[in-house]
């Protein structure tokens, strides 16, 4: 028996744009799903049928959001879009991409005085971390969305995170932060600082100066000094960073907060939308449905791939109906494909089927352009 596709209950996206309940919405999943263009869609139909000041964060360094919205380019700064259609809801529209460096200099800049924060930025271990180091991403992610949601000047924010494992690491950025803070190397780093500042190999105990040794040979002795100036120099900022990632942490988990899960009906990418489900159930945050995207559907749903190849193979023994046996070929090919991608579907509405969803058919081409952004956002939208 072949699934149906309305076996989930039906996504009301309208209803979630136009919820002045809902600040923030979180669109998830696996990479090359066209997550970033329906959070683009998104923060576009908000803005445009429903009135609301919208910023939509891309956090995935790709230029497509950028290009769709008819911008040149975007920064760690929100850059109003212009030439929407706002006149008659008096919304408005701005796009902006995580720049985690610069993101990460903010937050020095602060919350230290200017000599501390010119010492900090001359650190190359926090050159390293703020630039290359995994996890930073995330985690300056949880700062950037905090930062907008405490400025309180959007009505919605739509957060395009990266592909979900990623994504997860920004769920988890917070209780990573804190496992890093209460870590015993951490604590011994720590210890010179906060004993007067001396020189940490000579320092502390004997014990501690063997852990040194080991260490130095395992990091090398300029990168430990580096390690240690740069916790040394944020010792104070500590406290700060853990309680605003945890306070973005319970804003994500409250009912202000909508996830949705972009998934195409692909094996791979359905695998992610359920395991992103379980986290999402696990951590009591709001998932608010499924948006199945690049769904293909027959336009004669009523010959099935069995009986379009039949009549194929009749008119061709009959000869002289080449363009219709191509045709009925083709559709017979459509046909399969629908039928493989319900029973794909099907995995996750099997295993969630509380979880709404809403399915958006294959387009003909990229879309690269704010007619298509309204295009998919009506498709996401519809009743």
């Amino acid at each position: 028996m072949v699934p149906s596709e309305d076996a989930a209950p039906q996504l009301d996206v309208d209803q979630i744009l136009a919820d002045p309940g809902v600040r923030i919405v979180v669109c998830c999943g696996a990479g090359g799903v066209g997550k970033t263009t329906t959070a683009a869609a998104l923060a576009l139909r908000a803005a445009e049928r429903h009135g609301r000041r919208t910023v939509v964060l891309t956090i995935d360094p790709a230029r497509r959001l950028a290009q769709s919205l008819g911008l040149t380019e975007l920064d760690n700064t929100p850059r109003q879009v212009k030439g929407i259609d706002v006149e008659a809801s008096g919304g408005e529209l701005h796009a902006m991409m995580l720049d985690m460096k610069r993101t990460f200099d903010d937050v020095v800049l602060q919350h230290t005085d200017p000599a501390k924060a010119a010492e900090i930025f001359a650190n190359p271990f926090y050159q390293a971390m703020s630039s290359t180091f995994a996890g930073t991403q995330e985690y300056m992610a949880m700062e950037k969305l905090g930062q907008l949601h405490a400025r309180g000047e959007w009505d919605l924010i739509v957060v395009d995170t990266p592909p979900s494992r990623s994504a997860l690491d920004f769920l988890d950025a917070p209780a990573r932060l804190s496992r890093f803070l209460d870590g015993r190397m951490l604590r011994l780093l720590l210890a010179p600082a906060r004993t007067g500042g001396r020189s940490m190999f000579s320092l502390v105990t004997a014990s501690f100066g063997m852990f040194s040794k080991v260490v130095q040979k395992v990091l090398g002795a300029q990168l430990l000094t580096d390690l240690s100036g740069f916790v040394a120099a944020l010792d104070s900022m500590f406290g700060g960073f853990r309680q605003r990632a945890e306070q973005t942490y319970r804003i994500l988990q409250a009912r202000e907060t909508a996830f949705l899960l972009v998934a195409a009906p692909e094996p791979d990418a359905v695998r992610e939308a359920a395991y992103f489900a379980g986290r999402l159930r696990e951590e009591k945050m709001p998932l608010a449905g499924l948006v199945l995207n690049r769904v293909h559907r027959s336009a004669v749903p009523g010959l099935d791939a069995a009986e379009s190849l039949a009549a194929a193979e009749r008119l061709a023994g009959l000869g002289g109906h080449e363009g219709t046996v191509d045709v009925l070929r083709a559709h017979a090919a459509l046909a399969q494909q629908a039928v493989r991608e319900r029973q794909v579907a099907a995995r996750f509405t099997e295993a969630f089927p509380a979880v709404p969803a809403v399915s958006v058919t294959a387009q003909p081409a990229d879309v690269h352009d704010v007619d298509g952004l309204r295009t998919i956002g009506a498709a996401i939208s519809r009743p």
